[in-house]
């Protein structure tokens, strides 16, 4: 990186530039310069379209960044069915609890009963996010992948449905961590869905080590959270030099052990 280059990064570190949705600048030795784009994957009608800031630094980009593309309509969830039914998988307490929460939301326990924990899980975060207004098709990071192929920018993914759909069901126990930690952090994950929203609608927050309200025990962060960045650090640190938009879920990029503060 040429002297220039380096106090220009330097600058940019020591007086961030604020954007009104919650993104962020990072420019790597390798000469890698990185707008980090915190996503949610799911949104509000009023985060569509996407910001005229955010499609102009996509267009100058050279490729779009993302955790997986989700752009596709094949369900990755398909044929993965458990054998025994939920009475048999779940403690009474458990069971009760889950019960509660299907009727609330609406979904059927008969539709859940041969599922994975894990993915029942899922299905029960993503029926939440539903409740509150948010629907896929105003995610950010599948707008950015549409916008992207209209603009026949390249697409570069950090793990992929595939890796994904294996770090799930790599979980202990079925994923039983995971649905224990959705049915006690019920309403907590009510309000950080809100607040995420309120990021893109509001204003997104200015320091990237804020305390967030905890919706996983220590162990599935590490897990969700700590080993993805992670990885995904070394795999930024790996692309060619360029320019690169990269939307990873928001949580990702505040709290303790965020991206952005691996990669400085």
């Amino acid at each position: 990186m040429s002297l220039f280059h380096r106090l220009k990064a330097s600058f940019r570190a020591l007086f961030p530039r604020r954007y009104a949705w919650p993104g962020m600048d990072i420019s790597l030795p390798g000469g890698q310069h990185l707008h980090l784009v915190g996503s949610i994957h799911m949104g509000t009608q009023d985060m569509a379209p996407l910001p005229s800031g955010l499609l102009k630094r996509l267009r100058n980009a050279d490729a779009l960044v993302v955790e997986a593309d989700i752009s596709g309509h094949e369900s990755p969830f398909a044929g993965l069915d458990d054998a025994l039914p939920l009475a048999e998988r779940l403690t009474e307490t458990q069971l009760a609890e889950l019960t509660r929460i299907a009727d609330e939301t609406g979904v059927s326990l008969y539709m859940l009963d041969t599922l994975p924990l894990w993915q029942i899980a899922m299905v029960l975060q993503a029926t939440q996010a539903q409740r509150l207004g948010l629907r896929g098709d105003y995610g950010i990071d599948y707008q950015l992948l549409n916008a992207a192929r209209a603009r026949s920018l390249p697409i570069i993914e950090l793990e992929g449905t595939d890796s994904q759909i294996a770090l799930l069901r790599q979980l202990p126990d079925d994923g039983m961590i995971l649905l224990d930690d959705t049915l006690t952090h019920w309403h907590t994950n009510a309000r950080l869905l809100q607040t995420m929203i309120g990021w893109w609608l509001d204003a997104p927050p200015t320091d990237s080590k804020l305390s967030l309200p905890s919706t996983f025990s220590e162990s599935l962060y590490d897990v969700l959270m700590n080993a993805r960045n992670e990885a995904w650090r070394h795999t930024l640190h790996a692309l060619p030099a360029g320019y690169y938009v990269v939307a990873v879920g928001a949580l990702h990029l505040y709290g303790e052990g965020n991206l952005p503060s691996l990669l400085r």
